[in-house]
């Protein structure tokens, strides 16, 4: 995608590039779209990079990525919807989401709590889209039906390695040798 201008519509919900630090885009503000990788958005607002969540695109004029789920029948989280939800996720740099990646080490589901705990990797420690790439698994991972909570814990160990990457993802990214 080009680089082009776009009027927020409402006022959108964004995190701060690279830290994650949440905030708003006013309604009727001008922003720049840098950025359109896995259904999300990168863009320009007041000099700082922003992201975007796809579901969040008809704030800013555009068609947003839905992510709906069967209404719930009881009060369980369903472990098949945390993980369709995290397939939804993408790596900013790398067209692939964490779950083919292998970014994704295990998910926990508390029922009593309405809690999800996820362990995740990078695929550098140093990345600087850390606390945005947790920020994405949390806000996805809360539109699961009967999730209260998100809490992602970044760990380092076992390292992360293309081997842990899907046959589709080492193809998607020429690291199929």
């Amino acid at each position: 995608m080009e680089r082009r201008m776009v009027v927020a519509q409402a006022d959108c919900p964004g995190r701060r590039v690279p830290d994650g630090t949440p905030l708003t885009i006013p309604k009727d503000t001008f922003v720049t779209i840098t950025q359109s990788l896995g259904g999300n958005y990168t863009v320009t607002y007041k000099g700082q990079m922003v992201r975007i969540d796809g579901t969040d695109a008809a704030n800013i004029g555009l068609e947003p990525e839905l992510l709906s789920f069967p209404a719930p029948t009881d009060e369980l989280i369903r472990e098949e919807q945390v993980w369709e939800a995290l397939r939804t996720v993408f790596d900013p740099e790398i067209p692939v989401d964490l779950v083919n990646l292998g970014l994704i080490y295990a998910v926990e589901i508390d029922q009593p709590a309405k809690r999800v705990d996820i362990r995740m990797t990078l695929t550098a420690p140093a990345c600087g889209m850390g606390p945005v790439l947790v920020g994405d698994v949390e806000y996805r991972v809360r539109l699961v039906p009967n999730v209260a909570t998100v809490k992602v814990e970044l760990v380092f160990d076992p390292a992360w390695n293309r081997e842990m990457m899907s046959e589709e993802a080492q193809l998607e990214t020429g690291m199929f040798f």
